[in-house]
């Protein structure tokens, strides 16, 4: 990533370059990105292909100013963070399901962070911690977003968010590419929940806003939670008013085509 699109990256977020690559910045990038890059999941619902370059993650989430999911967020941030300084590290994770199993290896990618002490980065979970987490800490770390735990479980790591597990890490590092075939199923099968549904959401000031199809859902700091049924056209400049994405209309449910990566 060269100078001018860590720069059109910085003012995607809303922040100026960071004087040093410590915790103070990395706290405050993870925040920003949070609440200006939505999680969606539009481009599975358009059949567009996901592909997982720097490039081509930089030109939708920068230039066509798109969010999207955990793949194309935290693999875009990586790039960001290591054009600022950081020593940046993929890893690969399994997200535990309602039956409490963690699913398929790189099922999730969130990052390890290395200042002086190793930190996990994730602006791609949808509702997670607002901050950065101690990787190596074993007590429980207090959070905007709730209290999380990791916890090991071999050579892995659970983190658990207000005492119920997420996911599970697998501490090797891995490269962008390593995830491209889970990415392609997440994206294409119809036994994904990403091809069954559409959502975007982002953080905000008062706590999280969410569009689930046509269903605007606004989730309070303190668990409030209302929620209002739109019509098409009030859909699309919800698109626009809450996430800034401008469509011409609105994705539809049907079987995506398979992208390349």
């Amino acid at each position: 990533m060269d100078a001018r699109q860590v720069a059109a990256y910085l003012d995607r977020i809303g922040l100026p370059r960071p004087e040093h690559a410590d915790a103070a910045a990395l706290r405050a990038l993870q925040l920003a990105h949070l609440h200006a890059v939505p999680f969606e999941t539009l481009s599975v619902a358009r059949g567009e292909p996901i592909v997982l370059t720097e490039r081509a993650l930089w030109e939708k989430l920068v230039e066509r100013r798109r969010g999207g999911f955990c793949y194309e967020l935290n693999g875009a941030f990586a790039g960001l963070l290591t054009a600022l300084g950081h020593r940046v590290e993929l890893l690969a994770g399994r997200v535990f399901g309602r039956d409490g199993r963690p699913g398929p290896p790189f099922d999730h990618m969130a990052l390890r962070v290395l200042l002086d002490e190793p930190w996990l980065v994730d602006v791609g979970f949808g509702r997670f911690s607002h901050h950065p987490l101690r990787l190596d800490g074993r007590g429980e770390q207090s959070d905007p977003a709730g209290r999380f735990t990791l916890r090991p479980h071999g050579a892995e790591l659970d983190v658990l968010m207000d005492g119920e597990p997420q996911y599970r890490l697998d501490l090797r590092p891995y490269a962008l590419a390593d995830f491209g075939p889970t990415c392609w199923w997440q994206a294409t099968s119809p036994e994904s929940h990403f091809t069954r549904s559409t959502t975007c959401s982002r953080l905000t000031g008062e706590g999280r806003i969410t569009l689930a199809g046509t269903r605007l859902i606004r989730t309070g700091a303190d668990g409030s939670r209302s929620e209002e049924q739109l019509t098409g056209e009030q859909a699309l400049a919800a698109y626009r008013e809450h996430f800034g994405i401008e469509l011409d209309a609105l994705p539809v449910s049907a079987p995506p085509r398979p992208g390349r990566h």
